[in-house]
């Protein structure tokens, strides 16, 4: 039924783009009969929005993978730094929110740990929307702020890290065989935004994979034994992409290497101060309009990362 909505989306959309085509051509047939060059302005607007509409229907036939039609799960973390990191971190989380919301997604937080001040040290969520991992993807890696800080009284330039990982909410079993021994699972009491019984049952789970050291939490849910179901489920999915990236030998192509959340690293720099410019170094995709992108207006950075990275597929360089 999924698969069938988005057909059905997408047969409507090429029906929209043909309507708009065809009233562009009605346009420019009259503005010749009447010799009217006010129509000229209309025209233009017209065809701007249906270069917009064709290069998103264009982004969407790159969401070929076999997970792209999926929710994406996500993590944020604070990198070193303290209250400015958690401050970064909730900036970004801030930024997907507004994106998500664009696009008309919607947003489940799993896990969510306050920074000690402000901000956010840790948060895990769901986007709920066709082709969400397809286009979330691209934002894996570590992403850097340079600004003037709010709290720094010498109002010093800073720097500040936050990672982000990204994974498919796999909804199909996935017949992946896991050893109860090679599991440490936790309980605690749910906290912050994400806690819906905060401080009364210790119902929140963290399971730790131990041949691989990847850690999964869950505190939405009201009930131990969802919170853990909905923590496998996210452990199977994470190991499934590990055991495909060991059988291709590409490491990077979906979950990507697992990085320091320092220099070096970044995917992307969001610079504040002493100017204004977002750069993704991956692609060299600018824009100076920092205030718009951390609004969620990061659709250029995912289409250029989707483009770059279906050419290079093609021409077998991954």
């Amino acid at each position: 039924m999924k698969e069938l909505k988005g057909l059905q989306e997408l047969v409507k959309q090429i029906h929209a783009m043909y309507a708009s085509y065809e009233d562009i051509l009605l346009l420019i047939e009259m503005g010749y009969e009447e010799e009217d060059v006010s129509v000229v302005k209309e025209i233009e607007e017209e065809i701007r929005s249906f270069e917009l509409c064709y290069e998103e229907l264009r982004i969407q036939t790159l969401l070929a993978g076999e997970y792209d039609s999926c929710n994406a799960v996500m993590t944020l973390h604070a990198g070193a730094g303290g209250t400015e990191s958690c401050d970064w971190a909730g900036m970004l989380y801030r930024m997907y929110s507004r994106w998500a919301e664009r696009k008309g997604f919607s947003i489940t937080v799993l896990d969510y740990l306050d920074g000690d001040i402000t901000g956010i040290k840790t948060v895990t969520f769901e986007v709920n929307g066709e082709n969400a991992y397809g286009y979330l993807k691209s934002e894996k890696g570590v992403h850097r702020l340079v600004r003037i800080s709010p709290f720094n009284a010498a109002g010093k330039r800073q720097t500040s890290f936050a990672s982000c990982d990204v994974v498919p909410d796999i909804e199909t079993d996935i017949d992946i065989e896991i050893e109860e021994d090679d599991l440490k699972i936790d309980t605690y009491r749910a906290s912050g935004a994400g806690g819906q019984h905060v401080n009364k049952t210790s119902s929140a789970i963290r399971i730790t994979h131990l041949p691989t050291g990847i850690v999964v939490q869950c505190q939405n849910e009201r009930s131990q034994h969802h919170n853990k179901e909905k923590a496998m489920q996210m452990l199977k999915a994470k190991l499934q992409l590990l055991k495909e990236q060991e059988q291709a030998e590409k490491v990077s192509d979906i979950r990507g290497e697992v990085k320091e959340i320092g220099f070096g690293n970044q995917i992307r720099s969001y610079v504040m101060q002493p100017y204004t410019l977002v750069k993704d170094h991956r692609t060299n995709e600018e824009n100076s309009n920092v205030t718009a992108v951390l609004d969620g207006n990061i659709d250029m950075f995912i289409n250029a990362w989707l483009k770059e990275n279906t050419q290079q597929t093609e021409g077998g360089k991954l």
